[in-house]
């Protein structure tokens, strides 16, 4: 209980700061969200630039606005899109998108109207193997901690893969977030049960993936006072799935690309 509140009040400060500093797109609300921070279009080619996005041939990403110009990237290189059914509110959580069978074009498809229209909607168990995977956030901090909006649909999401065993030790988890962002402190993280580190609930839930390689990004923008950041790297084991790393400089083997 005192975990959800301190991630509560991390969320109700960042919210509250990316709205006093205008870091966010009109209407300019944030809170109960996952910020669509100014610069997120920026913030997909930069995703779109690592080798990583280049390896990746399928794609699941959230729903959220945030995460938009990131899904229609996907669909433009030609790579197959399952984005989540917005709350997994069908039995059916998860649309298909398929690059060669759209007919309207990338930006379109990938909001949430388009793809309903267009996308066709499959069990978690139908899924091809995932490359990587996009969530959405509301914080993330330099030691690996990622705190999203509180619905819990970001684990529920990466429960469905694990469970329909498409997420695997090379899949890759990303984010995208405005500067603002990202903290120099510690986060408030949810204790697993001891099993998960194991890559078992301990409860008969589903199984979570070890993943080794992790990319985590802040947004080139034109934000007067903040230079964003780039990180990239492999990581060594990571037993949370739901896990998302902006590694530190000292870290070994890891390159920082500045966006000015």
């Amino acid at each position: 209980m005192e975990i959800e509140r301190a991630k509560q009040e991390v969320r109700n400060r960042i919210w509250a700061l990316l709205e006093r500093e205008n870091a966010a797109k009109p209407p300019g609300t944030v809170v109960g969200k996952i910020p669509n921070f100014l610069g997120a279009e920026a913030a997909a080619e930069q995703l779109a630039a690592l080798p990583v996005w280049e390896r990746a041939h399928v794609v699941k990403a959230n729903p959220d606005k945030a995460q938009r110009a990131v899904r229609a990237k996907a669909l433009a290189d030609g790579k197959v899109l399952y984005m989540a059914v917005p709350r997994l509110a069908d039995k059916l959580p998860f649309y298909l998108l398929e690059p060669e069978r759209l007919t309207i074009p990338p930006w379109e498809a990938a909001s949430k109207e388009g793809a309903a229209r267009v996308g066709r909607k499959v069990a978690a168990s139908k899924l091809l193997p995932v490359d990587l995977v996009v969530c959405g956030s509301v914080v993330v901090n330099r030691e690996g901690v990622r705190v999203g909006k509180g619905g819990g649909f970001s684990d529920l999401e990466v429960a469905f893969l694990v469970e329909a065993g498409v997420l695997g030790p090379d899949t890759v988890l990303a984010t995208t977030v405005h500067p603002l962002q990202v903290v120099d402190e510690p986060l408030p993280e949810t204790v697993h049960a001891p099993g998960q580190d194991r890559g078992d609930s301990g409860t008969g839930g589903p199984r979570r993936p070890t993943l080794s390689k992790q990319v985590a990004l802040a947004p080139a923008t034109s934000w007067p006072t903040t230079r964003a950041t780039v990180t990239r790297g492999r990581l060594g084991r990571t037993p949370r799935a739901s896990r998302t790393f902006v590694p530190p400089l000292s870290r070994p083997g890891m390159e920082w690309l500045a966006a000015r």
